[in-house]
């Protein structure tokens, strides 16, 4: 409910999602009268999804500890609390992402061991995927917070087929002698835990090519860094269309290059990219982009379900407690 776009980028969403997978059951949280008629409008979710009423809703501007402690009818309260006594396996929520993150480790909580919950994202690179974390949950982190990060994100990507994933720490140099103390702490940290393949320190020009599949940083030099690439992409996008249509030969030559485009563009989507797990909840919950449309959507509910599947939460508790 509390996405930028509203519900029928989420209705409409689910419809191709149910489609791909109809041995999903999904729950839409909601206002019924809201949603009422726009699932009974939908041939394919008419019969195989159900609507649980929360008539409040968190919007973007409410405060985390406010949402918290007063937005406990809201759809994001419903939808997270439905995931506590283990009526459902995931939550996928476009909604605002403080009053996410601290509703979930509320009610569901991190597994013993993790401290906070991270945000991971997957984000292209040269050869295949990177994955990025925290991207904006944590700002402060110690070294613990941070190797518990590293362990999660290698978890991930495990999961998701990297056999022993490469781990490295965000900094400023790749020099051992370079970066603030918490990251001092953290290489020695990393560098003496066997469950890691931990490789060293990575510059933020080297994160897109491709030779560690996990950067771990705090959530403020994450977040800086997920934007500003963000930034970079849609700058460079805009800068070829504009040089295309300068002038004749360039609009001439845009013609002949039309398919490389196309196949660059869809290669880069954003919204083959939406969807980032908070790692370390005991219960699968994926934030989606606010302004994300239905094909972003649909991306974001595919990796939850692929994470129910490879019993991701599972697979990080037997990490970090083994047997």
């Amino acid at each position: 409910m509390s996405g930028d776009l509203g519900p029928r980028v989420v209705i409409s969403a689910a419809e191709n999602f149910i489609s791909l997978h109809p041995d999903v059951e999904l729950a839409l949280v909601g206002d019924q009268q809201l949603l009422g008629p726009l699932v009974a409008q939908s041939n394919i979710l008419r019969n195989s999804a159900r609507i649980i009423h929360a008539p409040d809703v968190v919007t973007m501007e409410d405060d985390p500890l406010s949402a918290l402690r007063q937005k406990k009818k809201s759809s994001m309260w419903v939808a997270l609390e439905y995931l506590q006594p283990g009526q459902a396996d995931a939550c996928v929520s476009a909604g605002n992402t403080g009053a996410l993150l601290a509703i979930a480790k509320y009610l569901i909580k991190t597994f013993p061991g993790i401290d906070r919950p991270a945000i991971c994202k997957s984000m292209p690179v040269a050869n295949g995927l990177t994955y990025l974390l925290d991207l904006g949950a944590n700002i402060n982190c110690t070294s613990a917070h941070l190797a518990q990060f590293a362990l999660m994100g290698s978890v991930l990507a495990e999961v998701m087929g990297i056999s022993a994933p490469r781990v490295a720490l965000l900094n400023v140099g790749r020099e051992s002698q370079k970066g603030t103390p918490v990251l001092q702490e953290s290489h020695h940290l990393l560098s003496s835990d066997p469950r890691i393949e931990y490789v060293g320190f990575v510059e933020a020009g080297d994160i897109f090519t491709g030779k560690d599949h996990v950067i771990v940083c705090d959530g403020f030099h994450g977040n800086i860094a997920l934007k500003a690439s963000e930034g970079v992409a849609r700058f460079i996008a805009k800068k070829i269309s504009s040089t295309l249509q300068r002038n004749r030969f360039n609009k001439i030559l845009s013609f002949l290059v039309a398919p490389l485009l196309k196949q660059l563009r869809d290669d880069l989507d954003p919204a083959l990219y939406n969807g980032a797990s908070f790692l370390g909840l005991q219960k699968i919950v994926i934030k989606s982009h606010g302004d994300a449309n239905q094909k972003a959507f649909m991306q974001a509910l595919l990796i939850a379900r692929e994470q129910v599947m490879l019993k991701l939460p599972e697979r990080i508790s037997e990490k970090i407690i083994p047997a």
